[in-house]
């Protein structure tokens, strides 16, 4: 049951496809649901942590656009993040987080909870971010993860590292190539060669991140990054 409202707050909160980033509609109902299982549920920590990781990413949502673009977490006005889920969240996640080990959702809220804390792109908790995502991916080892995993240590630890990183998981489990993952491959990094300031490699790749996407407002925005670089 988790695992499916989970996957229908993903889908409201990313539409893989047509021209709108997000659908309300999906994300508000599974919210709605999973208040429900929390009720029902209330000593589950994971439960509890599904909620919490909801609430948490929910909070950024009016930042997340302008005129219909998508905006990338570090440009966001953070003002606009609905404080109010955020401290439900946060109180949430810290509610459950010493009963023991912390299963998949918890360590995801965890992870949301750092971004929230952080008043400004430059106070976040980058190597916070890092380890809780190895924690995350010894847990559930898929490619979501490993990718954001390689960002968070980019950031925390310089774009070299993050690229070393990505050649070994890409060495391991090809992620570069498989027709599931290789768009959101490519479009990482291009982040991380933007931040070595290989523009022109970073350009190109956004370029290719656009092309394999189904969704219009991140075409459009990975398009805009390949522009910015031009």
């Amino acid at each position: 049951m988790m695992r499916v409202l989970y996957l229908i707050f993903n889908e409201g909160y990313t539409a893989t496809a047509d021209d709108r980033l997000a659908r309300v509609d999906l994300t508000r109902e599974a919210i709605r649901l999973t208040r429900m299982l929390h009720a029902a549920l209330a000593d589950d920590p994971e439960a509890t942590g599904l909620l919490a990781l909801m609430l948490l990413t929910e909070s950024r949502r009016a930042a997340r656009t302008a005129d219909g673009d998508l905006v990338p977490l570090d440009e966001q006005d953070r003002t606009m993040w609905d404080r109010d889920l955020i401290a439900e969240g946060t109180a949430l996640i810290d509610g459950v987080w010493n009963r023991g080990q912390a299963g998949p959702y918890q360590l995801q809220a965890a992870i949301a909870a750092v971004h929230a804390a952080a008043s400004t792109p430059d106070q976040t908790d980058w190597a916070q971010i890092a380890v809780l995502y190895l924690w995350l991916e010894r847990l559930t080892p898929t490619a979501p993860v490993r990718l954001s995993r390689v960002v968070a240590v980019a950031h925390a630890h310089g774009p070299a590292r993050g690229l070393a990183l990505l050649d070994d998981l890409n060495q391991r489990h090809h992620l570069d190539r498989h027709p599931l993952t290789r768009q959101r491959e490519h479009a990482v990094r291009a982040h991380l060669l933007q931040m070595t300031g290989d523009t022109a490699r970073a350009a190109a790749l956004y370029r290719q991140a656009a092309d394999l996407t189904a969704n219009r407002v991140e075409q459009r925005y990975l398009l805009g990054r390949a522009g910015d670089l031009a």
